[in-house]
């Protein structure tokens, strides 16, 4: 039986190429390419994940591969050993030691409004 407040999951071995919506906290933990749009929901790419995805959610939490640009209302994370190929734009951002990261950085009060807009 599920809990009723556990994220939904994708699993290793599911691949989708086109767009994920939703509107509850989501773990990725298998291959996507397209887009993932989680509105007011937090994100978690899992270690074994690999996307070539653009990523927009209210919190990000990164610990495989990702090419892509990505929009937070909230907190982005990158955790030791991911690594990430694109543009962040969140109000907080947080890098372990040993994350990779190839892109540019927005940190302003307007990722919040450009999301909504």
């Amino acid at each position: 039986m599920a809990v009723e407040n556990a994220p939904a999951r994708i699993g290793k071995s599911v691949v989708i190429c086109g767009e994920v919506r939703g509107n509850e906290d989501l773990i990725i933990d298998g291959r996507v390419e397209g887009t993932v749009t989680l509105t007011d929901s937090r994100l978690t790419i899992g270690a074994s994940a690999n996307l070539a995805s653009d990523l927009s959610a209210k919190d990000i939490l990164i610990l495989g591969h990702v090419q892509g640009n990505i929009l937070a209302s909230g907190r982005v994370e990158l955790r030791a050993g991911c690594q990430v190929e694109g543009d962040i734009r969140a109000l907080r951002l947080a890098v372990e030691d040993n994350a990779v990261f190839r892109g540019k950085v927005d940190l302003t009060q307007s990722a919040s409004k450009q999301s909504e807009g």
